[in-house]
């Protein structure tokens, strides 16, 4: 795959997109992002997606809050297929994917998470850590199973915890982590599917 498409899936702010972005445009990443959706309509991903020509949708999850529902998954299929996509890229994407989605790109579904997995899954993984007192965490890039943060793991960055660390510094750190290793996770896994 030279030039792998992106399709971006996230529900927040957007910063782990922003980092893609940024990586594409310095041309650490041989990539283009052809497509960002959301399940929230008013996610900054979309806003930040638009200012920079990128083609942002909204995917109706039905009036369900967390669960994703099959037509919805169906729905984000097609569209990503219809923009050509490659890889799909997780960021921030707050449901669980199962099938269809699973089945339309095999092995082609990456996230980025805020733990060192297979410690901390789920949500908030920089409170839990906290929480547990451990003296290290971190962020990973894994491949999209059926499970909870499941799939194999295809690259983490280590991120110490310190003493006076609270939620929000932990987490600000982390997600430095996060926008250094998914870009270069993200052109690494492409190489491999295709040299």
């Amino acid at each position: 795959m030279a030039m792998p498409t992106l399709g971006i899936l996230g529900s927040g702010t957007g910063s782990n997109m922003q980092a893609i972005l940024d990586a594409i445009e310095a041309g650490e990443l041989e990539a283009r992002i052809a497509l960002v959706l959301s399940d929230n309509p008013n996610a900054a991903i979309l806003e930040r997606a638009r200012e920079k020509g990128i083609r942002a949708e909204v995917i109706d999850c039905r009036g369900h809050l967390m669960k994703f529902p099959e037509e919805a998954q169906q729905e984000m299929a097609r569209r990503l297929r219809d923009a050509g996509v490659d890889l799909v890229c997780l960021a921030g994407f707050m449901r669980l994917v199962k099938r269809p989605l699973l089945d339309a790109f095999p092995s082609r579904i990456l996230n980025i998470h805020p733990s060192l997995l297979p410690a901390f899954p789920g949500l908030e993984a920089w409170r839990q850590a906290l929480e547990a007192g451990v003296l290290e965490s971190g962020a990973t890039v894994h491949l999209v199973d059926a499970g909870m943060d499941t799939g194999p793991i295809l690259g983490q960055e280590r991120v110490s915890v310190f003493p006076d660390d609270t939620p929000q510094t932990l987490h600000a750190r982390i997600q430095l982590a996060e926008h250094r290793l998914y870009p270069e996770m993200i052109g690494r896994y492409a190489a491999q599917l295709n040299p």
